[in-house]
């Protein structure tokens, strides 16, 4: 099982297990994070899913693709280190991840 931590917007900790191959964002909804919509179901055609990726994880990840980017244009306060959860597939190196929902999804 891979760790993550979801940073809610209100400061509460959530530290969930999922399966390798799990999404962060099917991780989330799967738990009740507050704040992670996922209007589209993880088809990256929306973004109710964005997260900020701690920056001690984001070199750790796969950049996003040409979709994810265009996607993240339309998020409040988009951050270097925002990303569409429903990209993030975990796996064994990803254990203890740790993303913060922003405030403006709720």
């Amino acid at each position: 099982m891979t760790r993550v931590t979801y940073i809610e917007p209100d400061g509460t900790q959530r530290e969930v297990e999922a399966s390798p191959g799990t999404t962060v964002m099917e991780a989330a909804v799967d738990n009740g994070i507050e704040g992670i919509v996922a209007e589209c179901g993880g088809a990256c055609s929306c973004a109710t899913c964005h997260v900020y990726v701690d920056p001690e994880w984001a070199d750790r990840l796969t950049p996003p693709d040409a979709q994810e980017d265009g996607m993240l244009d339309c998020v409040v306060d988009r951050q270097p280190n925002s990303r569409l959860s429903c990209q993030i597939q975990l796996n064994d190196e990803l254990d203890g991840l740790l993303v913060r929902v922003p405030d403006a999804q709720l």
